[in-house]
């Protein structure tokens, strides 16, 4: 497709001849004697170049170039100025007010052919490269989509291993990972740790409550598969999960070189989810806000859904008495101002 030329001038005579000299060379000229009329006109088509005259009745060209630069709707079409000053400071204002050069009358066919057609294909080359910059962000988008896909199946697959033991351990993931960004949401509307809270952070453990119990991984199968109470020695065993998950991610997390919010959240989840508000939970016995925030969330949503779970050694809870049983350890086992949105 021929590029589109509009020629703005109310010397007729002169716009003629150009619009001769330019369809000659293959471009589509339209021609205009009234800079008013040319400034309606822009306002709906958009040429591929814009020569103006600058001595007109009505509007100069500088005043064209001006509101045209103005309008985000016309500031990209690039305009030359085409005038019999040859005074600098003309040449120099235009190139200020944005054109892309400056022709002064008279001039020689030949030189006006080659000054379009260089701004003819900087035109082309610009159209090009943000079309390949629109492709190329695209085709990024829908990789970093794919991407984050990937990690979510992966995260969720490292859950579900984790959790062997149990039939239904996507329920349960499922369910603590709505219950825990519900309860971080509604801190988040509360203005609660308006420093940590942010949506990223919110996301971020969304993404990583899967993980949480990831050290069960490590556990011998006479324990993680015992239908039935836990020996002693079980239990102390059952105790190392916390930490065997820390050892998982920070494996991770020294594999990818750097920190990153989803390995940190992680890590807190993964060793902290055990510990109680009173100090009294394991594996280092911290106490209140020692506890990270991630954990204290992550310990109401997993002891709410196993008391709602039928296990080997329980029924199930109905959901007002797990409620009530949850209530009761605000200020013990979890933290008191979640237990108050809970």
């Amino acid at each position: 497709m021929s590029p589109t030329i509009l020629i703005v001038d109310d010397d007729s005579e002169t716009a003629e001849l150009r619009s001769v000299v330019l369809g000659a060379a293959g471009h589509s000229v339209e021609t205009l004697g009234s800079s008013v009329q040319a400034m309606d006109q822009l306002e709906r088509t958009r040429p591929d170049l814009l020569i103006v005259d600058i001595m007109m009745p009505e509007l100069d060209g500088f005043e064209v170039c001006r509101r045209l630069k103005r309008n985000p709707k016309t500031s990209s079409i690039p305009v030359i100025f085409h005038s019999a000053s040859h005074r600098e400071e003309d040449e120099e204002l235009g190139l200020q007010l944005g054109a892309v050069d400056y022709l002064a009358k008279p001039m020689a066919p030949a030189l006006i052919l080659a000054r379009i057609a260089s701004q003819i294909s900087l035109q082309e080359a610009s159209a090009r490269l943000q079309n390949s910059n629109a492709l190329l962000a695209e085709s990024v988008r829908e990789k970093t989509a794919e991407l984050a896909r990937m990690q979510d199946a992966l995260i969720m697959t490292m859950g579900l291993m984790a959790e062997a033991r149990d039939s239904d351990a996507a329920r349960h993931i499922k369910v603590t990972q709505q219950i825990a960004l519900l309860l971080a949401k509604r801190m988040q509307e509360k203005g609660m740790h308006r420093q940590l809270l942010s949506d990223e952070y919110l996301a971020a453990l969304f993404k990583t409550i899967p993980l949480h119990d990831v050290g069960k991984l490590g556990l011998p199968d006479q324990v993680l598969f015992k239908q039935g109470k836990l020996e002693p020695d079980e239990y102390a065993l059952m105790r190392q999960h916390p930490r065997l998950g820390l050892e998982i991610i920070l494996s991770v997390e020294e594999f990818l070189g750097k920190p990153h919010l989803f390995l940190r959240i992680a890590k807190e989840l993964a060793y902290s989810h055990q510990e109680r508000w009173d100090g009294r939970g394991y594996p280092l016995g911290l106490a209140g806000a020692e506890i990270p925030l991630a954990a204290r969330i992550m310990a109401v949503a997993d002891v709410y859904d196993a008391l709602c779970s039928e296990r080997p050694y329980k029924p199930a809870f109905p959901h007002a008495e797990a409620v009530q049983l949850i209530l009761e350890g605000a200020g013990s086992q979890f933290d008191p101002t979640i237990i108050a949105l809970f």
